[in-house]
């Protein structure tokens, strides 16, 4: 289905008022018209006595927009029409109603350049039809009726008529807008058309005497006269074609970012008048850099020609494609152009990169990653949507997946999430301002009922939205140096914590929870240890918990880091064993010294027999290799006790305690012990 332009569509939610308001516009402008002419009266040589010079002016303000051009200077003209010129000189020498035909000729032939609806063009023609009968009593007022002898009084009055048909014309375009934009004043609409075409209108007006006396000698000077004016028509052909070659990469000649955003703008305008959607998809290719360097940059620039050709290859009509620079490709398709599923359109982007680019007698193979947003629901302007599409690119990029749509939790960088870093960082500057805090989950020897440590769970009580979740907590953090200085602050509060359990009485031990960041950073080794020795606690209590997405981030890296730990006397523990692609290699690997199965396994491990399997079969591995195997999610006791026959060493979940502040763990702790 082709694009339909905004302007040929009504607005869906008052279409009866808009093509109200044509109507009326239609039937004034008739009215109107025949009135100027009855007023007028004929033609000095008659009805049917206009002399050559009439058809010659006419004809050639039908040639002139034979070719419609526009520039980025008009705002929502969708071309620059000259025929003005041509109407203003036939007004001035042979009166209203020639003028009037050689203006709705015109705009006829224009209308057909542009493929507009028919109540469209009869709306133009009806309101330029206005303007004329305005500018027609205006012109008769300071001229005097006399016909074009070229006196100053008739210079004037060419002028100021050609302004009334502006300003006329201009109003009538302004309130039609206001009907489509509610959001946007009449005055503001005026002003901004104004300010667009003001300069167009002004020259036009100025060349309408040059003509009218022209016309009025011999009509070959109608026909020299042509020659300066279409010449001013070409420099704005010229000007347009450069504007057009300035929204092209001139490598690829696909749209560039400029040529992209304005499309899309004008697909977005079209998507709202029809509550239809439109999606905006990025593709970012995968090591391109590399093949820069291994065979050169004529050979990049080939695979980028290669690739836009077959995206160019069988495209359906209203599916447009840019190269945004570099690597990097840009898509949109909207309802109107057939667009269904914006996930298919994805995957069949994704399939023109399965062939491999064969060029001179190298075989280059292609990958990439495509980020998919989607009007209205993942933003409504193109600035939005271009930045949700990157970010859930940069998404599946990071999952080594082929595509992702964009989903909120993967914008790291919303306004919402910056200023919840900003007073998060606020909240750390200071040791002792309030706001993080831990809760603690007790975690249950299983064989003896005894409680042998606590897992620390963060809590961040924002001074406005009070308690947030501790998961958008992490993800706002985690891509930021904020989330050293939360890790610090939670390793801080625990150590402290197991400190005072250590005085009360009670020798446990605390699981803590760390970061991708905090892995990857050696001095996090050397933080830790000389916080231990602050608190003077054994280096053995305390239980860092690792999940198997921080050791992909960076294994190598990541390895050594654990391995210091590891030596400085703190556990290791794997936790959400299970969820992941290689725990197995990670056992062999690291220091571990315990693993944590996940909640998703353990807690309907009695109804279900997969997860009652994965989880019977991790206890068995945990004793096969020594290392401590402890359940998360347990809820209740028939889960607990299955646990305890298979061997699991301990758990923890709702069914022993709900996390909890330190003075609540403490009372719990009193009322265990004595249980």
């Amino acid at each position: 289905m082709a694009t339909t332009l905004m302007r040929n569509t009504a607005p869906s939610e008052h279409a009866g008022r808009y093509y109200g308001f044509h109507a009326a516009i239609a039937a004034i402008a008739v009215v109107g018209a025949v009135a100027v002419t009855a007023i007028g009266g004929e033609p000095a040589g008659g009805w049917f006595g206009v002399p050559f010079a009439f058809w010659l002016t006419a004809g050639l303000a039908l040639v002139a927009e034979l070719r419609p051009t526009r520039w980025g200077g008009l705002w929502m003209s969708p071309i620059a029409s000259i025929y003005l010129v041509y109407v203003l000189a036939t007004m001035a020498t042979w009166g209203f109603l020639p003028a009037l035909i050689a203006q709705s000729g015109a705009i006829v032939l224009l209308s057909v350049q542009i493929k507009a609806a028919a109540w469209r063009t009869v709306y133009n023609i009806s309101q330029q039809g206005i303007a004329l009968c305005v500018a027609w009593p205006v012109w008769n007022a300071i001229a005097g009726g006399e016909t074009w002898t070229g006196t100053a009084a008739e210079l004037i009055a060419v002028f100021v008529a050609g302004a009334a048909w502006t300003l006329t014309s201009w109003c009538l375009v302004a309130l039609r807008q206001n009907l489509r934009a509610a959001e946007a004043t009449w005055s503001d609409l005026f002003l901004q058309w104004g300010k667009s075409e003001w300069a167009l209108r002004a020259t036009q007006i100025s060349i309408a005497p040059i003509l009218a006396t022209a016309a009025v000698s011999s009509w070959w000077l109608v026909a020299a006269s042509a020659i300066p004016i279409f010449s001013v028509y070409r420099i704005l052909q010229t000007a347009a074609a450069r504007e057009k070659a300035a929204e092209r990469d001139t490598l690829t000649g696909l749209l560039n970012r400029k040529g992209f955003q304005q499309l899309v703008d004008a697909k977005i305008l079209d998507a709202a008048e029809t509550n239809t959607a439109l999606s905006v998809m990025i593709l970012d290719l995968d090591r391109f850099a590399d093949i820069n360097s291994a065979l050169g940059h004529d050979v990049g620039d080939q695979v980028l020609v290669e690739l836009a050709n077959r995206f160019l290859a069988d495209k359906p009509e209203g599916k447009e494609i840019a190269r945004l620079g570099g690597d990097e490709f840009a898509f949109v398709w909207s309802e109107l152009d057939g667009m269904t599923d914006p996930l298919e359109c994805a995957r069949e982007i994704r399939a023109r990169l399965d062939k491999a680019i064969v060029i001179d007698e190298a075989s280059i193979e292609i990958d990439g990653s495509v980020g998919i947003a989607v009007y209205p629901d993942d933003g409504d302007d193109f600035q939005t949507l271009f930045r949700h599409a990157d970010i859930a690119m940069g998404e599946s990029k990071q999952r080594s997946g082929s595509y992702a749509r964009y989903a909120p939790e993967f914008d790291h960088h919303s306004p919402e999430r910056l200023m919840l870093l900003g007073d998060l960082r606020r909240a750390l500057d200071h040791p002792d301002a309030p706001g993080v805090n831990l809760y603690y989950q007790p975690q249950v020897r299983l064989d003896t009922g005894e409680t042998i440590g606590a897992e620390a769970l963060l809590r961040y009580q924002h001074p406005e939205r009070g308690m947030v979740n501790p998961a958008e907590i992490i993800e706002t953090a985690e891509h930021s140096s904020v989330m050293r200085m939360l890790t610090e602050r939670v390793v801080d509060i625990a150590l402290r914590q197991l400190k005072s359990w250590k005085d009360a009485g009670y020798d446990l031990r605390m699981a803590v929870n760390v970061s991708v960041r905090d892995l990857q950073s050696p001095e996090f080794t050397d933080f830790l240890t000389e916080r231990i020795d602050a608190y003077g606690v054994d280096a053995s209590r305390l239980q860092l918990e690792i999940t198997e997405s921080a050791l992909m981030a960076d294994p190598r890296r990541v390895v050594v880091n654990v391995q210091r730990l590891s030596d400085l006397g703190v556990g290791i523990s794997l936790d959400d064993f299970g969820t992941g692609f290689s725990s197995m290699q990670h056992l062999r690997r690291l220091p571990v010294t315990e693993i944590k199965i996940d909640k998703s396994f353990v807690t309907s491990l009695t109804e279900d027999p997969d997860n009652a399997a994965i989880v019977s079969s991790t206890i068995d591995l945990g004793r096969a290799l020594d290392i401590e195997v402890v359940a998360e999610g347990v809820e209740d006791e028939k889960v607990r006790k299955q646990l305890e026959v298979w061997g699991c060493h301990a758990a923890q979940g709702w069914h022993f305690a709900k996390p909890m502040n330190a003075d609540a763990f403490l009372r719990w702790l009193a009322s265990s012990r004595d249980r």
